[in-house]
């Protein structure tokens, strides 16, 4: 037997989903492709796996799911959005949201993004309600296996048992804070997270919010803890360490914003202690 397989096109959204009510939108008219494939659904220890193939970055609107958690991977840069955390994935880490958890997603690549759906908390996450969390390489291979057609049923229990198992918080935690803002930073913040290289000033998005400068940065410390310019350094860098994984150091300094990659690899140094390039030569956890 082979998983269920359902595939939807759409103009503006696809992939909606009685199970999760999602809706990916594409940045471009180019319509998305959501395949389906349901191994094990309606016991416990079923997984759902959707695969969402695109010409263009993808964007997943505001949800909150009640019945099931969800896993998002893709192999490149991810952003995802809770409470007021942002928080980086892809390559060699995914994004874990368990039910309840409202989130947004922000694909930035074209090509393929895997949202795994679970009714039970994977061991190693039970702490966890929202963040990144290690995919080595060999769940990276079951995925994508997962969510392609000729994938026997009968191998999905221990395929799915393995996924799960494999799964723990990345180093990186997010940082839990309630909202304590007036909505302006946060709006801010959401467009960065999906382009973290705009070089929009504060004073810009001040003009576009119709606020003032100081009003825009008291908005930031009070939801941040910091200042514009000292949050959306540390976006960047953050960004950086997944765009590493599969970028030249010279590219992912221009794609994060900096002008020179000296800059960069100056700001990236004094952040994280050890250069881009002895990042990149860093083995992937497992």
């Amino acid at each position: 037997m082979r998983g269920q397989l359902m595939s939807v096109t759409g103009h503006t959204a696809v992939g909606e989903s009685a199970r999760g009510g999602f809706a990916s939108r594409s940045t471009r008219p180019d319509a998305p492709r959501c395949d389906e494939y349901g191994y094990g659904l309606g016991s416990p220890g079923g997984i759902l796996v959707l695969a969402y193939r695109s010409e263009a970055p993808l964007e997943f609107a505001y949800n909150r799911e009640d019945f099931l958690h969800q896993l998002y991977w893709s192999p490149d840069l991810l952003s995802a959005r809770a409470d007021s955390s942002v928080v980086f994935a892809g390559g060699d880490t995914g994004f874990w949201a368990r039910r309840t958890v409202g989130h947004e997603i922000h694909a930035a690549g074209e090509g393929t993004l895997y949202r795994i759906c679970l009714r039970e908390i994977p061991p190693h996450l039970s702490d966890l309600r929202y963040g990144a969390v290690s995919f080595d390489p060999d769940i990276r291979d079951l995925v994508r296996r997962l969510g392609a057609p000729d994938f026997p049923a009968d191998a999905a229990p221990e395929a799915r048992g393995r996924i799960v198992e494999s799964l723990q918080p990345a180093e990186t935690a997010p940082d839990h804070r309630a909202a304590r803002g007036n909505g302006q930073a946060l709006s801010v913040a959401r467009a960065l997270a999906r382009r973290p290289g705009d070089p929009t000033r504060l004073d810009e998005w001040a003009a576009r919010l119709h606020t003032s400068v100081k009003t825009l940065q008291r908005d930031f410390e009070r939801e941040f803890g910091m200042s514009f310019t000292t949050w959306r350094t540390d976006l960047r860098l953050r960004a950086a360490r997944v765009l590493l994984q599969h970028q030249s150091v010279t590219s992912v300094a221009h794609t994060v914003g900096y002008a020179t990659p000296s800059a960069f690899v100056a700001a990236f140094s004094q952040r994280f202690g050890r250069t881009p390039g002895r990042f990149r030569q860093l083995p992937a956890p497992r």
